[in-house]
């Protein structure tokens, strides 16, 4: 027989799960979306950048002493922005070296805009990246844990006997996750940069008139957004397995939560991962684990369907 209390128990353990879960793939979709609305480059390699937020934070703890230094409660989290730094300027590199040359005014008045170029070199960045992965780390799954992913806060007495579990490296997690989605929405429409990046975003020509450095805007926007995607990585790395093509796994997510926020709105990007963890958590419910990804695209074609533009975007917003 079940019980109104083990119907309670089971949805708050999944809103709970699909909540934290949910901010740190909206993370990693803020990532992608800083990418997409300064430059309106549609970045293949995103995921790819997650995994090597994932492997840099395992190397800095574990290989450059900082889990040594800090133990392991603080270390694995420290290491993610070590790590994070360190892929931003990769990702400034990245875009000197290849994406600068078909991406802004020098894109302009070439065919399809640059976009095809740019799809091109995205799509086979990411190939290296992976086959790179594949190179150095092997294709053994790793892990980032530490002892809060076996602990848990219980929380009871609500409803009769409902018990939930509040796992305490995920809350870490939860939390990371809302700070650095603050820090980048302040730095976006409180400093200078940020106003730099959003003109360069409305229109490259007119900033270009008004003294502003496209290319360096651009330059720092794929840096930046691939060191955001690399933090969600370091935070999802702390609980869940990784190897070298573990960026196809959430690539998908990332541009699915991207429309569903609004193509262009870097805070709808972080809604609408949030929206997909938990309508992944919820499907549970109803569907087999196999399936949670067929739900969250049910409820994006619902979506799109009633909202085209996405749940906070906006025909003319794009930052």
């Amino acid at each position: 027989m079940i019980h109104g209390w083990m119907i309670a128990e089971s949805v708050l353990q999944a809103l709970y799960t699909g909540v934290v879960v949910g901010a740190v793939y909206g993370l990693m979709c803020v990532g992608l979306a800083l990418i997409f609305s300064v430059m309106r480059v549609v970045n293949f390699a995103q995921g790819e950048f997650l995994m090597l937020g994932m492997y840099g934070s395992l190397i800095v703890f574990s290989q450059l002493g900082i889990g040594a230094l800090l133990g392991p409660y603080l270390g694995p989290f420290v290491a993610n922005i070590i790590a994070a730094v360190v892929i931003y300027l990769i990702g400034c590199l990245i875009y000197q070296v290849l994406l600068g040359r078909v991406t802004g005014l020098r894109a302009v008045g070439a065919e399809g805009e640059g976009h095809y170029a740019q799809l091109t070199l995205t799509l086979g960045l990411s190939l290296v990246l992976q086959n790179g992965g594949m190179m150095v780390f092997g294709a053994t799954p790793q892990t980032l844990r530490t002892p809060l992913s076996a602990k848990a806060f219980e929380i009871s007495g609500f409803w009769d006997e409902a018990t939930i579990f509040l796992n305490q490296a995920r809350l870490v997690a939860f939390g990371i996750a809302l700070v650095v989605i603050t820090l980048v929405g302040a730095f976006i429409h409180y400093t200078r940069q940020g106003k730099m990046l959003r003109a360069a975003a409305d229109n490259p020509e007119a900033a270009t008139y008004m003294g502003i450095h496209v290319n360096r805007a651009h330059r720092m926007a794929f840096g930046a957004g691939a060191a955001v995607t690399a933090v969600a990585g370091g935070l999802i790395a702390t609980f869940y397995p990784f190897q070298p093509y573990v960026g196809i796994e959430f690539v998908i997510i990332m541009y699915a939560g991207v429309v569903l926020g609004g193509m262009g709105s870097v805070v709808g990007a972080f809604w609408g991962g949030m929206t997909i963890g938990l309508v992944q958590q919820m499907a549970t419910f109803v569907l087999p684990t196999q399936l949670q990804n067929a739900a969250i695209f049910i409820v994006f074609l619902l979506i799109i369907l009633l909202r085209p533009q996405g749940l906070f975007g906006r025909n003319v917003e794009r930052a």
